[in-house]
């Protein structure tokens, strides 16, 4: 009999030609050991005789690369019969295992751990757990026949969770009887598209009270305090449920659920589902307005998702199980467009002031603006190589390029809105394309698929305009400069002023790093660590490379203060800036020929041109009624 600390994992297949009968599958997974990282997994799959292979999910939806932490697997021991099978790991795939069920045998036993990892870095193959929460994604607990359907292959899944913690999820919860909290039918590929949070300190609030379809929000944390939420932080929440309502003008979930993990021990992202979104921040997030302001844009960006990227998603992503490749040349509609409305939906729900959506769209483009590398590299290439890319170093990135699609999105899609705007006289906006592409009628979670084709012919539908030729000039670029044209003809110019915006100060705060990118071209580690220079710029040019550690500046040991005199000081000198590196051991004095004094990105009005961005991020749902009182976890 398998430990009863084990994750129960039971399959039915119904197409396999070595499967019997199709049936509904139990899966049940045993978490109360998440706090010391570990998860147990046991599988009983109806069988015949004859050869079997188990494959472990390998593409992970939304990660656009070959994430599956395999790795991290151990302990996996099948049996049919109460007897013992040897298993052997396929050469060529090795997220697939192959074995042969014997004469007589109706069932397979499949027994496995997960081992969380500690290291905070990676998406959802990093951190997960704490002591006190714990993020379970069931593509990291259970093996699936090779040659099954995920949208077919139904699974009833239960989940056991250590004493006192509330759990929240996308999925149903049923009444059956189960050895841990027990969830309604639903498909492999469904599961999979929702994970579950679970923790000591938990609160759920309704974001959407009285209405159908339900939205909430659902925090786990490290600590009671933790979990406060301003009233206005929460009316902003609700706030993104209208907004986002009347930009679509459709739904495509049954419900929504935001799982938002607070912990400084787990790994930082946000990852999307269609019903649902993976949230994982620093645990006083809610509390500190550094962090809080930084990271406003997550769960916007996050929810925006569930249109972009789940229900219409490029037919490259859109594979039929978790072994085929994805290929990702679309994410520039797929993860750029999202960043757009993200940001856009940020200042749209007050969760951002106007002012800190320019302070945060002109480090965005002083950043892009000051990348050697899109001298070789097109943004293009950024998608094609971002299962690559996302695990990019720091140093040297502005010449490597990383995963730019991102935030060059922002300013490519930008200049789109700004665009048709213009071309129709403020009739049109990029709104009306999401609600003609993204919108239609209301829906469950169902996935269309489409094409650069299809995304240029709702374009044309909503404003007439050569769209091919306007992505494809700004995806092949090579040009030295960012595409800044959405900023200027939207009434905006990049500028530098000698004073960092409060966004640059959270930000620097937030990563513990001194950011000179736009004046010397360093950026700095709290230890005076240089992270990386930018190719072109003083610093490089005197010879600072990624790796040095700054000790001293004009013969005054290393501070951050000291180093923003420093350049403040020299403003009109001839004399340069000295700065006492050390590198593996070695000491060596760079004299770096800077004059300008502190310069960080602000975005400056331009009177000669019509405000079309302050247009855009303008609140276009009608106010809301005021929300009811938070109810506790469920």
């Amino acid at each position: 009999m398998p430990s009863p600390t084990r994750i129960l994992i039971a399959l039915v297949l119904a197409s396999a030609p070595t499967f019997a009968a199709a049936a509904d599958i139990t899966l049940s997974v045993d978490a109360r050991e998440a706090p010391r990282k570990i998860l147990h997994a046991s599988e009983t799959l109806p069988v015949a005789p004859g050869p079997l292979s188990l494959v472990y999910p390998k593409w992970i939806p939304g990660e656009h690369g070959p994430t599956g932490p395999i790795i991290d697997m151990a302990g996996l021991r099948l049996s049919a019969g109460g007897k013992r099978l040897t298993w052997k790991r396929d050469l060529g795939e090795m997220y697939r295992f192959d074995t042969e069920i014997p004469a007589g045998a109706t069932s397979l036993l499949v027994e496995f751990d997960f081992l969380v990892p500690g290291e905070e870095e990676g998406f959802s193959s990093g951190s997960s757990t704490t002591a006190q929460l714990g993020v379970i994604s069931w593509n990291q607990v259970l093996l699936y026949p090779l040659g099954a359907d995920p949208a077919k292959l139904m699974i009833l899944p239960d989940v056991r969770v250590p004493d006192g913690w509330q759990l929240a999820s996308a999925l149903v919860r049923s009444k059956r009887r189960a050895p841990g909290i027990a969830f309604e039918p639903v498909s492999l590929e469904q599961l999979i598209d929702s994970p579950v949070l679970a923790g000591a300190y938990f609160r759920s609030l309704d974001l959407s009270p009285g209405q159908t379809p339900a939205h909430r929000l659902n925090i786990a944390a490290d600590s009671e305090a933790a979990l406060a939420l301003l009233p206005a932080q929460l009316e902003s929440y609700r706030r993104l449920v209208v907004e986002t309502g009347a930009l679509f003008g459709a739904r495509h979930y049954e419900h929504y659920d935001f799982l938002y993990a607070l912990s400084d021990h787990v790994a930082h992202f946000g990852l999307e589902h269609h019903q649902s979104s993976d949230n994982r921040l620093d645990e006083r997030t809610l509390i500190e307005e550094d962090l809080r302001r930084e990271s406003a844009d997550l769960l916007p960006h996050e929810m925006v998702h569930s249109w972009n990227g789940k229900h219409r998603r490029p037919a490259n992503l859109a594979t039929p199980d978790y072994l085929m490749p994805m290929r990702s040349d679309l994410l520039w509609v797929y993860e750029g467009l999202t960043q757009y409305w993200g940001k856009v939906l940020t200042a749209r729900t007050g969760l951002w002031t106007p002012d800190e959506f320019r302070a945060d769209l002109a480090l965005l483009a002083a950043n892009l603006d000051h990348q050697p590398g899109r001298e070789w590299r097109p943004l293009q290439d950024t998608a094609d190589e971002a299962q690559l890319l996302y695990y990019g170093r720091t140093d040297w990135s502005a010449l490597r390029r990383g995963v730019d699609f991102y935030d060059e999105g922002v300013l490519i899609w930008l200049e789109a809105d700004v665009t048709i705007r213009t071309l129709s006289g403020g009739k049109q906006s990029l709104d009306d394309f999401a609600r003609r592409f993204h919108g239609g009628q209301s829906s469950g979670p169902v996935v269309r698929p489409y094409t650069s084709e299809d995304v240029v012919r709702a374009l044309n539908e909503i404003a007439p305009y050569d769209w091919s030729k306007f992505f494809g000039d700004r995806l092949t670029s090579t040009a030295a400069r960012a595409p800044l044209g959405g900023i200027e003809a939207g009434g905006w110019k990049l500028g530098y002023r000698d004073k960092r915006s409060e966004m640059q100060k959270s930000s620097e705060t937030n990563r513990k790093r001194v950011n000179l990118r736009d004046s010397i071209g360093i950026w700095l580690e709290e230890d005076g660590g240089i992270a990386d220079v930018v190719p072109g710029m003083a610093a490089a040019k005197a010879g600072v490379g990624p790796g040095m550690r700054l000790i001293a500046v004009n013969e005054r040991k290393y501070s951050e203060d000291v180093i923003r005199e420093a350049i403040r000081a020299g403003k009109g000198s001839r004399a340069p800036l000295s700065l006492l590196l050390e590198s593996n051991g070695y000491f060596k004095t760079y004299a770096v020929d800077y004059h300008e004094g502190e310069r960080y990105p602000v975005l400056e009005r331009d009177p000669a041109k019509p405000d079309l961005l302050g247009e855009i991020i303008k609140a276009v749902a009608p106010s809301q009624p005021s929300g009811s009182t938070p109810t506790p976890g469920r």
